[in-house]
C-alpha cells in the first residue's frame, strides 16, 4: 500500500527549507517511494546534454531536481497562506479528504 502524503500533484507549495526557501511554485510529479517532489521553478540544476531532437545544439540546460516533501508546505487555494494539512472522513461520500488547518475547509 502507498503512504499518504501531504501534497500531490497540481497543488500550490511553498518551500520552507533548503536552498530554494520562500520560493512557490506548482507540484510537477511526485516520487512516493523516496519521498521527494518535483516543484516547478524550484531547486532548478545545470546538466550537461548531448545533441538530442529536443536541445539540437546540446551543451548546459536548467531543469528542476526533486525535494524532499518535508521541505514543502500547501498553499491554501482560496487565502493564499500556508496551511497545515489534516484528513477527515467525509459523511456524503465515506471517504478521507484534506482538510486545511487554519480554516478548517476541505482542499480539493
Amino acid at each position: 500500500m502507498q503512504k499518504k502524503l501531504h501534497i500531490k500533484k497540481g497543488d500550490s507549495v511553498k518551500v520552507i527549507a533548503g536552498e530554494s526557501k520562500g520560493k512557490e511554485g506548482k507540484v510537477l510529479s511526485i516520487d512516493r517511494a523516496k519521498n521527494r517532489a518535483f516543484v516547478e521553478g524550484v531547486n532548478e540544476v545545470s546538466k550537461h546534454t548531448k545533441p538530442n531532437a529536443k536541445h539540437p545544439q546540446g551543451g548546459i540546460v536548467k531543469q528542476e531536481a526533486s525535494i524532499h516533501i518535508s521541505n514543502l508546505m500547501l498553499i491554501e487555494p482560496g487565502t493564499g497562506k500556508t496551511t497545515r494539512v489534516g484528513r477527515k472522513l467525509d459523511e456524503k461520500s465515506n471517504k478521507l479528504v484534506r482538510i486545511s488547518k487554519k480554516s478548517g475547509e476541505v482542499i480539493k
